[in-house]
């Protein structure tokens, strides 16, 4: 008996990451079968499925949006079917992949909440492990907003939407494999009033021939202990307006815009390599930073550093 139950326990997460074609180790899985019983995982997943949902068709599997639990009427999310302690081998073993995290954040919302708490955090860590620290050296050890949030800021280029944050400009967001955020890049967009404070701004995501809008770029950013800062501290100084209707792309908080405070210093367009005039972003309340340029041809780049 227990032979099939560490069997079945093994069967079913290799299942469940056969869909997604994603190797089980062999040290995973015997991992895994110390904190799974047969009976849970079994109700688990069948209670997911469905009573009717042929096995056949168990790779054809999608998940949908849910608001409520799916596992049972009577199921108690917060204790949850499978132990945190699982799930986190599980996504350990697979590199803290977020598409996943998303995927499974989707199910229910206990597995929403474990996403946000535990694996959003540790991929944040994982992929940007010397910026996770610094960030978390303020003495809260907190991270504006949620992991989440600085999880997607960290993949996604938020693009936008005709009439929406960048007026005019229409290009769709997507997911960016890797991006490099720099704390030296960042002192290039704060004024000298504020150079004290820090920011990580990532290299522009590139957006070649956009019709009369050139060549566009979108960068993105964070603040450290954003409430603390001299920008924000200027900005309400200012009496600077949030924006009427649009939020932040990541958190969705309410947005300050600096080119409406008069707090875009020349040498943002410098780091960017854009026109000095094409340089705009937006700063949430929770330290995020959205922004666009329009990038300056490679050949008046060059013509500019020969006459530098």
């Amino acid at each position: 008996m227990k032979q099939f139950s560490i069997e079945l326990q093994i069967n079913t997460i290799t299942f469940f990451l056969s869909h997604f074609s994603l190797p089980l180790s062999p040290s995973l899985s015997l991992s895994l079968s110390l904190h799974f019983s047969a009976s849970s995982v079994f109700l688990h997943f069948c209670a997911f499925l469905g009573p009717n949902y042929p096995y056949s068709k168990m790779r054809e599997m999608i998940i949908t949006k849910q608001y409520r639990c799916v596992h049972s009427s009577s199921c108690q999310c917060t204790k949850g079917h499978l132990s945190e302690d699982a799930i986190f081998l599980v996504f350990n073993n697979l590199n803290w992949n977020p598409k996943l995290i998303a995927t499974l954040s989707c199910v229910c919302k206990w597995f929403d909440d474990l996403a946000k708490r535990v694996l959003w955090k540790e991929f944040c860590r994982t992929r940007a492990p010397k910026m996770m620290i610094d960030l978390q050296t303020s003495g809260t050890h907190s991270i504006d907003g949620n992991w989440s949030a600085l999880g997607k800021l960290l993949i996604h280029c938020s693009g936008c939407k005709k009439g929406g944050l960048f007026k005019n400009v229409h290009i769709p967001g997507h997911f960016v494999y890797r991006t490099r955020f720099s704390k030296t890049s960042g002192k290039s967009f704060l004024l000298p009033q504020c150079i004290n404070d820090i920011l990580y701004v990532s290299d522009p995501c590139e957006h070649l021939d956009q019709g009369e809008e050139g060549d566009i770029g979108f960068f993105r950013g964070v603040f450290k202990s954003f409430a603390t800062t001299n920008v924000r501290r200027m900005l309400i100084n200012k009496g600077a307006q949030l924006h009427p209707t649009e939020v932040c792309p990541y958190c969705k908080a309410r947005l300050w815009s600096m080119l409406q405070a008069n707090m875009i210093p020349q040498t943002a367009s410098c780091r960017l390599g854009s026109y000095e005039e094409c340089v705009d972003y937006h700063v949430c309340l929770n330290g995020h930073m959205v922004g666009i340029c329009t990038l300056l041809p490679l050949s008046d780049s060059e013509g500019a550093s020969e006459k530098e």
